[in-house]
């Protein structure tokens, strides 16, 4: 009847102190709604199911003991933003995946409603209609609850991710510089996602030949490690079963160059040594070049002994270096063209523009001023070495 409805409406203070009354009072039922979710979720969710019981246990008892205080506390006085904050960020610590996060959420509102109209019901029959007016103010408080609970996963969340990052860095890093022992590379083993006796290249890349997209991480089934430095960029490359001929094909359409390519590596305890000889190989690599050590041995020689690669210069091409300008890097070219187009005189002829005999006459002159020919196979040796050094220091 509409009088009796008029009797049952509940003004806004007699709602919120009777809201106060049943939260009072629900609080001696915390351990057992605490108990409710806990089966639930460790019947439905395996996160839940490898997590301390008591740990658990603990947080959800603080979890609904602050939920149901926050509706007689004043503001400042509720902690159930501040407890689904921290909850949230330890269950994303221990990896429970957001979804088995918010279903407990879920699951926490429906036991808190379900024992709050019980309750309700079972000491105040005369303010069932109550629970209508008090449900805004619940669900309010859930969202505010579940949202704290969002933020302060993600935000651990992206710490974890930064901090496991950062980790692997340092790792790979430490590999890269021969600063890792059995420990060690098994640590980086996992942290990297590669394995610790797999099959590797590693690439050095002067700064202009990679941008953080280039290559991707994963190219076909090859998987790709980068270590920025101040001199460029190393790229570690699990093969993953690949031969390394088509790894490095697959590889070169992603880099502009020039790069230096070490040669197989076995594990990762080997990718320092892998460093080095990829350093080796770029600096033999002339302007976008992506070079393999194993296919420039003898400019690497050269270029890792500094010291004798100048004495060899000065000794074999000494007289050479000391023409005139014109004279001096027209020879030069000339030698350089011949000894590329394995000794052809015809074919370097087509290559510089002039006649074979033009050639011919340029050889003779270095052969005088050098006493070696690139007809005899050891001068060819000398002078194409010496031309290799050179060329590496700058000349």
């Amino acid at each position: 009847m509409p009088g009796a409805a008029k009797t049952d409406r509940k003004t806004d203070p007699e709602s919120a102190d009777l809201m106060r009354r049943v939260a009072v009072r629900m609080m001696d039922g915390v351990p057992d709604m605490a108990g409710k979710l806990l089966t639930a979720l460790r019947a439905d969710e395996d996160a839940y199911r490898v997590l301390p019981e008591a740990e658990l246990r603990r947080d959800m008892e603080r979890s609904f003991g602050a939920g149901i205080a926050a509706a007689y506390q004043e503001r400042a006085q509720r902690r159930d933003v501040e407890i689904a904050a921290a909850t949230a960020a330890r269950r994303a610590e221990q990896g429970v995946p957001l979804e088995s996060l918010l279903r407990g959420y879920r699951l926490a509102t429906q036991i808190t409603w379900d024992a709050m109209v019980d309750l309700i019901a079972r000491e105040y029959p005369g303010s069932a209609g109550t629970i209508l007016h008090l449900a805004g103010r619940i669900w309010q408080d859930v969202d505010r609850q579940a949202i704290a609970a969002v933020t302060g996963y993600r935000r651990r969340e992206a710490e974890l991710s930064r901090r496991s990052a950062e980790r692997a860095e340092a790792l790979l890093e430490a590999l890269l510089e021969g600063r890792a022992d059995t420990d060690v590379v098994r640590e980086a083993a996992g942290a990297l996602g590669v394995p610790q006796f797999g099959a590797y290249l590693v690439v050095a890349c002067r700064p202009e030949a990679t941008s953080p997209s280039c290559p991707p991480a994963r190219l076909g089934g090859l998987r790709v490690l980068r270590r920025p430095r101040t001199d460029g960029d190393i790229l570690v490359v699990w093969l993953n079963g690949a031969d390394p001929a088509d790894a490095l094909a697959a590889l070169t359409p992603e880099l502009p160059g020039p790069a230096g390519v070490s040669p197989l590596i076995e594990g990762l305890l080997g990718l320092s040594e892998g460093r080095r000889l990829a350093m080796t190989a770029l600096s033999t690599c002339r302007e976008t070049e992506i070079v393999r050590l194993d296919d420039r041995l003898p400019a690497a020689l050269a270029v890792s002994r500094p010291d004798l690669a100048a004495r060899l210069v000065g000794t074999v091409l000494g007289p050479v270096l000391a023409l005139d300008p014109p004279e001096r890097d027209t020879l030069l070219r000339t030698l350089d063209c011949l000894l590329d187009r394995d000794g052809s005189v015809t074919r370097t002829a087509a290559a510089l523009y002039c006649h074979r005999n033009t050639v011919f006459n340029r050889l003779r002159r270095i052969e005088a001023l050098t006493g070696r020919s690139p007809d005899r196979p050891r001068d060819a040796v000398e002078l194409s070495l010496a031309l290799d050094a050179h060329r590496l220091a700058g000349g």
